[in-house]
């Protein structure tokens, strides 16, 4: 039991676990509601159903003062590596599905929660709980493979003897031994109800919490708790602004992010009369209060119990609540707060207007309640978030009415996402005919995403009076709504050509459902409309999980105790599972501890014309205000490679969200709110540019560019081809979205010495930083990463944006200093994957063979170079993929904008660069009507061939990976199964396609691919390792553990490693561009090897001896048991004039993969139905986390190119910060069928143990979709008159697929 007589009202429950209970399993991920990171279980008692409600809730927006009462259980609260996992961690663990570990705990409280309401539920259940969760790192499939065995359609008629359970093969898994699995479900330990924690009895039997009437107060917020809707409109007199708060999703995030007061607030859960449910018969009441999981459960039961005429406005609604927000939000979201904040994007009010549905609203005036039912309709919104209700009044609740049979009601919605995402446009269609007739009667529709408001359409709908239901009415009504409803070309929200074309796809849409329903009833008959444009009235919906792992299954005779090669669990998956794993912002509080606020610029390309930090400092609880004027000019400038980033903005801000200075103060929100208040003046100082196309135009690039790489004479080859093609390619920028955001603490330790704690993926560049900015040497500097909870590239340069300031105030002010972004803050100061520009001219021969191409490359640095000439020659290297092309000129161009420097993301410009390579391979396809899948085998490397930067191609298994993927996906029996759906579906077209990879391993700058470890051995036998990489989710303390395991020949449980921390193993490399393993794992193998040169003479003396006895009897000899490692790759640093017989790269990762997708042409939505990914890894030294790494890489590849969509206005302020509008892929976003195979019999003898690097090299892969999406669109044109061939950038997102589907609708807008 917790009890506080003075809870902030201004605080979540998130920072009252955390910081004053000290519970940090649960984490902070967005602060919005939007990645599930925060989910915590809250228990309730129904009074009126006499029962415990468990209800998945985000920690980060629910009021800690609305908890009281209730409880609260965390992820801490349901199982411990201590003393016993509950099974949904387990399950989770044990099924691979926790990497980085930062959303495990959010995802296990999702689960649990389901179980605790239903220990067998359905899979559709699972996908539900799951929706409002993310995770950036497994791809997802692990998750659902482990959570999938709750379910009761996992359960057969054999119960507890069913080889699922048993591990006994099945006709489904028959092929499959035990050491070919990557987890074995017979080890899961049963989930057990009955052993659940039970709800606190005082709550149960007493109602006294409940009638307990709260005022809560702050400096600045006072929070009351009122027990009737009496005393709850008296406060409303007093206080007519006040905001009602039920579940605070609306407030939490304007109080947040748009930096609202609001000085009252009045809590509703208490006012029995908000959460009525009644069902008068002809209509069914909720209360205003009432949460849209208790709607959506009280809907469902009624369709299920009532004739489907009556519940079709019911059918409508529950329809829209699937896709509305995730489930923590709908399960304390309530019906009357999206009516009250009017957004002009909610889901459900198109619904309510387009029904007029009737709402009751209540006041107190001359001593009494008085109230009024006001119908939502025409009038009822009088402007953006205003509506008729009086400020002193409250909405009661809302009739949703029956249907008769004449009655219609239909609903869609289109986002950037299917699930947890906020509508671009919805609609809702409400009609009836007259009686047996499809003559319209009364109609309204209502559109969401158009306007200020909810828009509808009286004269359309006027016009539609009387006529019938017939494809005839189609077009006057297009042409009605294009007028009635235009869309200014500068609305908010941009899309305008989609969003106008939405209003009309989706009112067609609607109008083919209700056909197909008329048709059904014998109203209309059965030709009424063609059979192929049936498929226009459907919609997508997710599918139960299919998949396959398939992996070289290791030797019978390796030793049970030689890890290499078998799937063994992360090695902190359990922590991770139990919310015991430390991440940076974990780490215990400490007394005196300062917070620092960063101080950003609000503009681009201005001068400085002021800064004043009075207002912030006489804040109580403030300390401090740093900026450039605290340092010298050397200490403040600073760099990955070079030195070319302030610390602190001097004289100029060249983009939003340049780091102008710190506020230091006793805790986080203050610091905050500080740092709002320090005034920067600003000078604008000229254009600003945003664009590659901007900066082209300006000529705006950075010293030495381009570069420029060539082979053979691509002028006079092009000149002599038989045919040539000129094209371009698009990428957009993207952001690494790693769930925990970019954290330090920095701790003076004597009096000239720091300890900094970063979630960096590069410790020793922040060491070399601190020592500059702070200008202590590098030995009085330690710099630890324990684990990071995702990295992607993101933390390798730009962690130091956090640490140097934190590490420089720690140091100056004596004092710890902690500093975790928010997302918003993370999204705004950091910079993303750069965007490409590709232009290509590409000759070949009648038969479709490359001869050669002129290639173009412009990439979008930012303000300033950092990592961007590197990744330009990357993707210089690798545009032309897996094709071997005889004479290339490639040139690349990296353009200066007013952005943040843009930096390294897991693949690192490769995947930008081959983006254009296989745009030229379907060109050259389509020009010589060839399959291009036989174009690409005409134009594979062949062992001996050499690339345009002069390596020859060795072993190079693209054609296995490539017959093995055709053959695994069914290649040529999809081919045909999508020439059929096409041909039968005039609204739904699916494609299918093949992308080969070819990644090079290795950093350009020959002085990086080098490893260090340090390998402890105890009198004991026990065995602590350290080694130079950073573990951020990719398994590599796991693999390192594996490793040594092998060497030692000894146990992996006798093995830990503790963190990468910079006074174990120095001067280490960033973990980086997929090298961990390789470049770690050998400097591993030398340490053991040492290690064993040193035991051999004590094992020949023992030969019966276990390791703890030789380890005891070296300490008793005096023989050091303790030893470095170090490796540096041989070979590499290829430069044509030093050093010509070296290579560019070590070695060369493979893969294929094959995606069949189908697109929604009216609205741009898309569903992947199926990808297959055969990858050459060498032999893996981990299956589990190699596939995991794969899927990973795959589902990230596949945002990159078709959902996530970077926004900067035109004076450069980012659009999409955080997951509200920035969509990574979600649960339900998986391919439905997902299989990967690992190539078996291909080693690799460059690298420990033969295997490969994988982290990267999937990446691209994800294009399959983009390019099978391509295939899809091309279909629809086709079939509409247009040409097939037509450009598409990167990412395909909703906008851009439906535009690219030219047709009717299209051409009108």
């Amino acid at each position: 039991q917790v009890t506080d007589p003075s809870p902030d009202p201004e605080h979540t429950l998130l920072t009252y676990l955390r910081d004053k209970l000290f519970l940090c399993g649960t984490k902070l991920g967005c602060a919005e509601g939007g990645c599930g990171a925060c989910t915590v279980m809250l228990s309730r008692m129904d009074r009126n159903a006499n029962k415990v409600r468990h209800l998945a809730i985000n920690a980060c927006l629910t009021p800690v003062c609305a908890m009281h009462g209730c409880a609260v259980t965390t992820v801490e609260g349901i199982g411990s590596t201590r003393t016993k996992l509950h099974p949904v961690q387990e399950r989770l663990a044990k099924a691979h599905g926790s990497q980085c570990g930062f959303c495990t705990p959010g995802i296990v409280m999702s689960m649990y929660t389901l179980l605790r309401n239903s220990p067998k539920p359905s899979v559709r259940a699972l996908d539900t709980s799951l929706q409002g969760n993310l995770c950036r790192c497994t791809g997802y499939r692990p998750i659902m493979e482990g959570y999938i065995t709750f379910t009761k359609e996992f359960a057969c008629g054999m119960g507890n003897q069913c080889c699922r359970a048993t591990g006994r093969d099945c006709a489904e898994n028959a092929h499959l031994s035990e050491g070919e699995k990557l987890f074995q479900r017979s080890q899961f330990q049963p989930l057990d109800p009955s052993q659940e924690p039970i709800f606190p009895p005082e709550l149960q039997l007493s109602c006294k919490y409940d009638c307990q009437k709260l005022v809560f107060r702050s400096d600045r917020v006072t929070w009351f708790r009122p027990t009737s809707l009496e005393k709850l409109l008296q406060l409303k007199v007093t206080y007519p602004e006040a905001k009602l708060v039920g579940g605070n999703t609306e407030v939490g995030v304007e109080t947040k992010f748009k930096n609202f007061l609001y000085p009252h607030l009045i809590h509703t859960w208490q006012v029995r009369e908000l959460y009525e449910i009644t069902d008068s018969g002809r209509c069914i009441y909720f209360g205003a209060g009432v949460s849209l999981t208790a709607i959506d459960s009280v809907l469902r039961k009624m369709i299920g119990d009532l004739p489907e005429t009556e519940t079709r406005i019911f059918l409508c609604v529950v329809k829209m609540l699937h896709s509305f927000a995730g489930t923590q939000i709908r399960n304390v979201a309530c019906l009357g707060g999206n009516i009250m904040t009017g957004s002009p994007i909610s889901d459900m009010n198109p619904i309510l207007c387009a029904m007029s549905a009737l709402i009751d609203v209540a006041s107190y005036a001359n001593g009494k309640i008085q109230k009024r039912s006001v119908p939502m309709g025409e009038g009822f919104y009088t402007g953006y978030r205003k509506n008729v209700i009086q400020p002193q009044e409250v909405l009661l609740g809302i009739h949703v009415r029956k249907t008769t049979p004449d009655e219609h009601m239909v609903a869609f919605k289109q986002a950037r996402r299917r699930d947890d995402d906020v509508a671009i446009v919805n609609s809702a269609v409400y009609v009836r005919f007259q009686e047996n007739s499809s003559v319209v009667e009364k109609i309204a529709m209502a559109f969401g995403g158009m306007g200020a408001t909810v828009m509808l359409a009286p004269r359309t709908c006027a016009m539609m009076v009387g006529q019938e239901w017939k494809p005839a009415l189609v077009e006057q009504v297009v042409a009605c709504l294009n007028a009635e409803i235009p869309l200014s070309m500068t609305a908010p929200g941009g899309m305008i050509g989609f969003r106008r074309t939405l209003t009309v796809s989706l009112f067609f849409k609607s109008f083919l459902y209700i056909c197909r329903k008329l048709c059904k009833t014998g109203i209309l008959p059965t030709d009424t409309v063609p059979p192929e444009e049936w498929s226009g009235a459907s919609r997508f919906h997710t599918q139960i999980l299919k998949s396959s792992q398939l992996f070289e299954r290791v030797c019978c005779k390796q030793p049970s105790c030689d890890p290499i090669g078998r799937p063994r669990v992360h090695a902190s998956a359990f922590k991770q599972a139990t919310g015991e794993a430390i991440f940076t912002d974990d780490i215990p509080r400490m007394d005196g501890e300062l917070y620092m606020g960063m101080v950003v610029s609000q503009k681009a390309n201005a001068k400085i014309t002021e800064i004043n930090a009075g207002a912030a400092l006489a804040l109580e609880g403030v300390h401090d205000f740093f900026c450039h004027r605290d340092l010298t000019t050397h200490q403040n400038s600073y760099g990955f490679l070079s030195q070319d980033k302030p610390v602190f903005a001097v004289d100029e801000v060249k983009y939003v969200g340049q780091i102008v200075g710190v506020v230091v103060a006793d805790n986080k929100m203050l610091a905050q709110r500080a740092a709002r208040l320090v005034k920067i003046g600003y000078e604008e100082l000229g254009p600003v540019i945003v664009t590659i196309e901007e900066a082209i135009e300006q000529g705006s690039f950075f010293p030495d560019f381009p570069q420029v790489l060539s082979k053979g004479n691509a002028e006079e080859a092009l000149a002599k081809a038989d045919q040539t093609s000129e094209g371009s390619s698009r990428t957009g920028a993207q952001e690494h979205f790693y769930l925990e955001t970019q954290a330090v603490l920095a701790i003076p330790r004597d009096v000239d010495e720091l300890e900094i704690f970063s979630s960096t993926q590069h410790p020793g560049a922040i060491q070399e930083q601190v020592s500059r900015v702070t200008s202590l040497p590098s030995n009085k500097i330690v710099c630890r990463a324990k684990r990071l909870g995702g990295g992607f590239g993101g933390k390798e340069a730009h962690a130091q944006f956090v640490a140097v300031p934190a590490a420089f105030v720690a140091h100056r002010m004596r004092r710890p200093v902690r500093c975790m972004l928010d997302r918003d803050e993370d999204f705004e100061i950091t910079g993303k994957r750069h965007s490409f520009l590709g232009k290509y001219k590409v000759g070949f021969t009648k038969e479709g063979k490359i001869i050669a191409c002129d290639v173009e490359l412009y990439s979008n640095g930012g303000y300033t170079e950092e990592l961007s000439p590197m990744i330009m020659h990357r993707a210089m290297h690798h545009f032309e993929n897996c094709y071997h092309i005889p004479n290339v000129r490639v040139r690349g161009w990296v353009c200066k904008t007013n952005l943040p420097s843009n930096t390294a993301f897991r693949a690192f410009g490769g995947p930008q660069g081959m983006f254009t390579g296989e745009h030229m391979i379907r060109d050259v396809a389509r020009h010589v009507c060839r399959d291009v899948v036989d174009i690409m085998r005409l134009n594979f490397y062949k062992p001996g061939d050499t690339t345009h930067y002069n390596q020859e191609i060795e072993a190079f298994t693209i054609e296995r990976c490539l017959n093995e993927c055709i053959e695994q996906s069914h290649y040529n029996e999809k081919k045909e199964e999508v020439d059929r759906h096409n041909r039968k579906n005039r609204w739904r077209k699916r494609g299918l396609s093949v992308v080969p990879v070819k990644y090079g391993i290795c950093y350009k700058v020959p002085f990086l691919n080098q490893g260090g470890a340090l390998i402890h051995v105890y009198a004991d036998g026990f065995v602590l390792l350290a080694h130079g990489g950073v573990e951020m989710g990719q398994g590599l303390n796991t693999k390192m553990i594996q490793c040594a395991a092998r060497a030692l020949g000894i146990c992996p449980e006798l093995i830990h490693t503790s963190d990468m921390s910079t006074d174990k193993v120095p001067n280490a490399s960033a973990t980086a561009g997929s090298l961990g393993s390789d470049i770690n794992g050998m400097a591993v193998l030398d340490a053991c090897n040492k290690l064993n040169e040193r035991l051999a003479p004590v094992k020949a003396a023992l030969p019966n001896g276990t390791w703890q006895d030789w380890a005891d009897k070296a300490y008793l000899d005096r023989i050091s048991l303790s030893a470095t490692g170090f490796h540096a790759t041989p070979g590499i640093g290829y430069d044509p004039e030093t050093n010509p017989n070296a290579r560019t790269y070590s070695y060369f990762t493979n893969g294929v993969g094959i995606t069949m997708v189908e697109v929604d042409c009216l609205t741009g939505d898309h569903q992947v139905l199926s990808t297959d990914i055969v990858m050459d890894v060498g032999s893996s030294l981990n299956p589990a986390i190699d596939i995991g790494q794969i899927e990973g890489a795959f589902m990230q590849g596949y945002g990159l190119f078709t959902m996530e969509e970077i926004i900067y206005n035109p004076v450069g302020m980012c659009m999409s910060k955080g997951p509200t509008f920035y969509k990574i892929p979600a649960f339900t976003d998986i391919p439905a069928e997902f299989n990967v195979s690992l190539l078996t019999g291909a080693p690799n003898p460059r690298v420990v143990y033969s295997s490969k690097a994988v982290g990267e090299p999937p990446l691209f892969i994800g294009s399959s979709a983009f390019f099978a999406i391509k295939e899809a669109i091309a279909a629809a044109r086709e079939e509409n008159g247009f040409n097939g061939h037509y450009p598409l950038r990167a990412p395909a997102t909703a906008a851009r697929i439906r535009m690219a589907c030219q047709d009717k609708f299209t051409n009108l807008v």
